[in-house]
């Protein structure tokens, strides 16, 4: 399918079949739906339609399937690819449909596909119960979960998308369908990992999980020199703790936070953050190892609500920063990782970038390795070096630092990478990787569905 410019009389046509509105350049509002969160990824869409509902959403892909117009979708934008927007396209926002029904019965959520993490999170804390989503309140469900999605319940429940039982979403022929394991399986198979190819999503249905409205949870830091022996905790805790403790580890700079010391500012460190599901009195006594490492820089582990530990990092991934990603599945955490990562974090230069690990060890392996596209079931953890800056002159030394400490730590890696957490110059090749032995079977569904590949601003898994 090639790209076709779209004409002022086309525009109007669609706009007289829409609810919500229709946005050009200089309209109020326009800059705001076509701003990503990365600021390195700045493209103009020759049109931005704010959708109102599932109809919107209809019109809108018929109009660019009829016409040949390359179409992007954003829900929460917070993709470090930033696959919402193109250059000359139609831009799908999906902002104006945030919509969460909770059933506490029947412990199911449905939430339009507009949402972010936040909205989920606080409707269902309503009721004691959570949602597996991720780690950044302001990222889009739609994104996190057709990737897969992990959070700080994956290692209790698994991906994201494990406990998704329907989606609703718009096909390339502008049939609204569901998908689940009795209707369209072949689709719900597809849509579990395999991001936006396949149609528009406009809504999930989640299984929910009983979770705080309190939990103990919080940030811990120590000064570099004690990284060595909190790292030999956190592979242990890992390996051995339980599935209700979950914790980023992540080497960087300190930051100026309230909570860190002044004379700490600027200079290396290893923080932690922590989140603990389980009963208050289990988690105190497991949280108790960690707070006796050393001596601690700043500590603020501590009671606090479910909904407060989903915002945790939020201020560390502002919107309008420079990102850069480079990413790998890890088959365990490995002595010589953490050696490495360390070697790693010193060269950082920016006081944004980090080294971090996310661990799975116990939450993945309930399914086979193809019960959804996601995959990756051997994972016990994401490697994720974030390089994260302000000033466009500095992209190349900050992009090289990321480049080549991933290169030297590919050889911990299962050989595949979180799709989420591509950066936009990794290519088809990359893509494949995320899903392995899995991939075949996506380029069969997506042919099925989308045969002349109309959803392909994405990581493309094209069709055949």
């Amino acid at each position: 399918m090639t790209d076709k410019p779209m004409d002022v009389g086309a525009l109007v046509a669609l706009k007289s079949q829409l609810r919500g509105p229709l946005l050009v350049a200089g309209d109020a509002g326009y800059e705001d739906s076509r701003t990503l969160w990365n600021a390195m990824i700045d493209r103009h869409p020759a049109a931005v339609v704010r959708c109102a509902g599932v109809a919107d959403v209809v019109s809108c892909v018929q109009f660019a399937r009829e016409r040949g117009v390359l179409l992007s979708v954003k829900g929460g934008g917070h993709n470090v690819a930033g696959l919402a927007a193109s250059d000359g396209g139609l831009l799908l926002d999906m902002s104006l449909q945030r919509g969460v029904w909770v059933d506490p019965r029947a412990r199911r959520a449905r939430a339009q596909a507009g949402c972010l993490l936040g909205d989920v999170d606080r409707e269902t804390q309503l009721h004691g119960l959570a949602a597996v989503l991720g780690f950044v309140s302001n990222t889009g469900i739609a994104g996190l979960t057709l990737g897969g999605g992990f959070g700080y319940l994956t290692r209790q429940h698994g991906w994201s998308s494990d406990h998704v039982s329907s989606i609703d979403m718009v096909a390339a022929d502008g049939r609204l369908v569901r998908a689940s394991e009795d209707e369209n399986a072949d689709l719900f198979w597809a849509l579990r990992g395999g991001g936006g190819n396949f149609g528009v999503v406009t809504s999930f249905e989640y299984a929910l999980h009983p979770v705080g409205p309190e939990i103990i949870g919080g940030a811990i830091a120590w000064p570099i020199e004690d990284a060595p022996a909190v790292l030999e905790l956190y592979r242990e805790l890992v390996n051995e703790g339980p599935r209700e403790l979950t914790m980023i580890a992540g080497l960087r700079l300190a930051p100026p936070a309230p909570w860190l010391p002044k004379e700490i500012h600027g200079k290396p460190i290893i923080a932690l953050f922590v989140c603990h599901t389980g009963k208050l009195e289990d988690a105190e006594r497991d949280v108790a190892r960690i707070k006796a490492v050393r001596k601690p820089a700043g500590d603020i582990v501590q009671r606090r609500s479910y909904v407060s530990q989903q915002a945790l990092i939020d201020a560390t991934q502002p919107k309008g920063r420079r990102y850069y990603w480079k990413s790998e599945y890890l088959r365990a955490v490995e002595p010589a990782l953490c050696d490495k990562m360390l070697e790693h974090a010193s060269r950082i230069r920016s006081p944004h970038s980090a080294v971090l690990l996310f661990p799975f060890l116990g939450g993945l392996d309930r399914f086979p390795d193809d019960h959804s596209a996601v995959g990756n079931r051997n994972a016990a953890a994401v490697l994720n070096i974030a390089a994260s800056w302000d000033a466009p002159a500095d992209d190349a030394t900050h992009m090289d630092w990321a480049r080549s400490s991933w290169q030297d730590m590919r050889q911990f890696s299962t050989g595949g990478v979180y799709v989420n957490f591509l950066s936009a110059d990794d290519g088809a090749d990359r893509v494949q990787a995320a899903y392995g032995k899995n991939y075949a079977r996506l380029v069969d569904t997506k042919t099925r569905w989308d045969p002349e590949n109309l959803f392909r601003t994405n990581k493309n898994i094209a069709p055949r």
